[in-house]
């Protein structure tokens, strides 16, 4: 009994702790910090639009697997293949348009990327069956599979560069004709704000959790705004970017999954304590292989993202992005004892992760330091992380 009423008061408050808002609030104060820094460094170039709608655009494919790896380290497991998966399936979807299917058809590019998304949720399906049903760790069938998929990205076309894709392919990826009309974007940026308020004052929320939504609803419009911001004076009007769209997309679902369904709340309660979980009743093991099938799908969904923004298939495409997606995770506040995490943390830790990377190119600074600056970072974030837990305990 006991074990079942400690598994429901963690199913009750999923990610919840309680310097989460404050640990967003530093997270802003951080992220602010580095852009004015950045921008002062660069001699005002980080500060612009034309910079920013880049910095969104490639802050895009690591929230997007960094929205399900925030779920998976809340749950004790870990997956350090992602990278690879966006590859392998990045190279598929570019392979079906560009040698096997008639790349002038109308249906060859949504047809691709449905198929790529299929093959990235079996692959995560099959990692989630090995960890559940076999019980290898999740670190070491992950890791086995960064380097399976990273070999079958090299396979599928022998290293080669494939191009050119399916006409209009490239407007997921922000291409020409990628963003949404001016007005559209100012609309679902209300929608989304007006749903997210009225899903707070259904849930009671507290003081904090307004906060909370309060500063997402201003850094979604804010984000519109930027948009919509002609590049130069009497330029055109532009919009919002289709990967913008996509992630927003994306987050709210995964949102509304850990948050508002049994799956979320069960996948919190997991990593809260295992055993306590299976003693009220939840099949662990069906979690588990639903959790990697969604890693999976969202890896393969940031291939597609990729490999349209490239307008190619390369075998590199990927290469240690699972490093930036943990760091994500990580740095807005997913545990790795489990436990705990949410989206909107992860999603400021990716922008976080991109600002720094994309700063430091900026001021041209070399791979090998922006590596090392990503690494001491993760470092830091980690003992940040173990510090304040053990202050709060």
């Amino acid at each position: 009994m006991l074990a079942g009423a400690n598994c429901l008061r963690l199913v009750d408050e999923p990610g919840g702790v309680t310097g989460e808002s404050w640990r967003r609030a530093g997270l802003l104060v951080a992220l602010a910090a580095l852009w004015i820094g950045f921008h002062l460094a660069s001699d005002g170039a980080f500060l612009t639009p034309r910079n920013l709608t880049n910095l969104a655009v490639q802050t895009c494919v690591v929230g997007l697997m960094a929205t399900g790896m925030v779920l998976a380290i809340a749950a004790r497991q870990i997956d350090l293949s992602v990278g690879s998966v966006l590859g392998a399936t990045g190279m598929v979807v570019a392979v079906l348009q560009a040698e096997v299917w008639p790349r002038e058809a109308a249906w060859s590019g949504p047809v691709a990327l449905v198929a790529g998304l299929g093959l990235g949720a079996a692959i995560g399906a099959w990692q989630g069956w090995w960890v559940a049903y076999r019980g290898v760790p999740s670190f070491v069938v992950t890791l086995a599979g960064l380097l399976v998929f990273r070999g079958a990205a090299f396979l599928v076309t022998d290293g080669r560069t494939v191009a050119p894709l399916a006409e209009g392919f490239s407007r997921i990826g922000g291409g020409p004709g990628g963003t949404l009309p001016a007005w559209a974007g100012w609309a679902v940026a209300a929608a989304g704000c007006i749903a997210f308020a009225t899903w707070r004052v259904r849930r009671g929320a507290s003081r904090s959790q307004w906060l909370g939504g309060a500063t997402v609803c201003a850094l979604g419009l804010g984000a519109v705004f930027l948009f919509t911001t002609p590049l130069r004076e009497g330029g055109p009007v532009r919009g919002v970017p289709y990967p913008v769209v996509i992630l927003a997309v994306v987050s709210l679902a995964v949102g509304m999954l850990a948050h508002a369904t049994r799956f979320g709340r069960w996948v919190f309660a997991m990593g809260g304590s295992p055993t306590a979980a299976e003693r009220a009743g939840i099949d662990t093991r069906r979690v588990t292989l639903g959790l990697f099938a969604l890693l999976g799908l969202l890896a393969a969904l940031a291939g597609s993202v990729t490999v349209a923004r490239l307008e190619a298939g390369t075998s590199s495409m990927g290469t240690l992005a699972e490093l930036s997606v943990i760091a994500a995770a990580v740095i807005g506040g997913a545990s790795l004892r489990g436990g705990s995490g949410s989206v909107i943390g992860a999603l400021l830790g990716a922008l976080l992760m991109q600002s720094l990377e994309n700063g430091l190119v900026l001021i041209g600074a070399s791979s090998a330091a922006r590596q090392i600056a990503i690494g001491l970072v993760l470092i830091l974030a980690v003992w940040i992380d173990g510090h304040f837990r053990r202050e709060s305990v």
